[in-house]
């Protein structure tokens, strides 16, 4: 059973975040805070497995509290939920030491997922943030022998949701893009990356961290 803490300032989120854990069989909400120190507090006294953490919270904010918590042992491992869609946010609270960032405007189908998995040791990004990241990545790769520097903007924005098991049609829709434009992306990749098919895509997504490995 995973022990989970939340922290939020806003007792409807709280609601709702309580509401999504108590829902888990294999999850147990043993504790919630509406301040940052008493987050700390929280997790120094009833050590939870995991702390779901806002990051604008009204007297310290989710960064300092991944950095306090990070230097304590143990540490639980910390999901930051948030409404900065901004890579900024995201690199900064996951070099802190927080395992995980999801935008609050994502399904809420997520956040189980999102747990489940940073309980386990690995880490977790929401599609907009991991997307935004990997693209900013590409450009400071751009001189280098990296696989992922060959591709495009474009085509790394459709690798990724090739990755994330979207149709054809979805893309095109996504992106705004014809349904041949796509299909000629797919091409592309596949001929840059010396791939075979969707499956190799997603494995090739996974092995360069651009998807959550699910």
């Amino acid at each position: 059973m995973l022990r989970i803490a939340i922290a939020d300032d806003h007792a409807l989120i709280r609601l709702g975040l309580r509401a999504i854990v108590q829902d888990e069989p294999d999850m147990e909400l043993v504790g919630e805070a509406a301040t940052g120190r008493d987050a700390i507090a929280l997790c120094r006294d009833l050590r939870p497995d995991v702390l779901v953490l806002d990051f604008d919270l009204p007297d310290i904010d989710g960064l300092e509290v991944t950095t306090q918590l990070a230097s304590a042992k143990p540490c639980p491992r910390i999901l930051i939920l948030t409404m900065h869609d901004n890579e900024e946010y995201a690199i900064r609270v996951l070099q802190a030491g927080a395992a995980g960032f999801v935008v609050k405007d994502s399904s809420s189908s997520q956040l189980p997922d999102a747990i489940r998995k940073i309980a386990q040791g690995k880490m977790f990004i929401s599609h907009e943030i991991s997307e935004k990241i990997a693209l900013r990545n590409l450009q400071s790769k751009k001189n280098t022998d990296n696989l992922v520097a060959l591709l495009s903007n474009r085509e790394l924005q459709v690798l990724i949701r090739i990755a994330r098991g979207l149709a054809p049609k979805e893309i095109a829709e996504e992106l705004c893009l014809g349904y041949s434009t796509v299909e000629n992306y797919k091409s592309r990749i596949l001929d840059k990356l010396n791939l075979r098919n969707n499956s190799d895509i997603t494995r090739f997504a996974i092995r360069n961290q651009l998807i959550n490995d699910s």
